[in-house]
């Protein structure tokens, strides 16, 4: 099996392996993208959009299991790349990926991280947000999750970026991306402006 560990999604973080009933890590020698193609894949977290060396989501533990992979990209498995298990590696070369299913949020165009417009980034680029679904609950959900508290005042932009998001949360998530979305759907987004928060934090 494999799992990615220490991202803010399952579809980023240090990428583990499990064999012989233990998990353990691989080593960034040679980690290319093609190697991370490979693990999003299999994962069903698309494709890579960045490739992490020197244990960026934290050291792991446990054994070393790989090292020098190198995936042509096609592979249905991470053990399927040639690789080498023998290693002169620590856990601070831990190798990590962030895929393109992977979704982060940020708010911009405001005093400080807590408010402004809302901007995620998804498959590989930055998209704004449609107002038409963006209630009490999506702005909670978004204020807890970047740690600003909860949210004091709805903001309305313009869309000035390619892609847009829609998302629907009928109760408080962990994070949006755990709600109902839609990426570059138009009809739900047709005359909508961006959406933007206040958050008390």
């Amino acid at each position: 099996a494999v799992r990615l560990v220490g991202g803010r999604s399952r579809c980023e973080g240090r990428v583990e392996m499990e064999e012989g009933g233990s998990w353990g890590t691989v080593c960034d020698d040679d980690w290319e993208m093609a190697d991370g193609d490979v693990v999003c894949r299999q994962l069903g977290c698309g494709r890579a959009v960045r490739v992490h060396g020197e244990a960026t989501f934290g050291r792991g533990s446990g054994p070393i299991l790989r090292d020098d992979v190198g995936c042509e990209g096609h592979e249905e498995h991470l053990w399927d790349c040639p690789a080498v298990t023998e290693h002169d590696c620590s856990h601070k070369e831990d190798a990590g990926v962030v895929c393109s299913e992977h979704q982060e949020w940020h708010l911009s165009g405001g005093r400080d991280g807590c408010a402004g417009r809302v901007e995620v980034f998804f498959r590989g680029t930055w998209s704004t947000v449609c107002d038409s679904t963006w209630y009490g609950t999506e702005a909670e959900v978004l204020c807890h999750s970047l740690g600003c508290g909860q949210p004091l005042r709805q903001l309305f932009f313009h869309h000035t970026l390619p892609g847009r998001m829609l998302y629907q949360c009928d109760s408080p998530q962990p994070s949006l991306a755990h709600c109902r979305w839609a990426y570059n759907k138009s009809a739900p987004c047709h005359q909508s402006r961006a959406a933007g928060v206040v958050c008390n934090g």
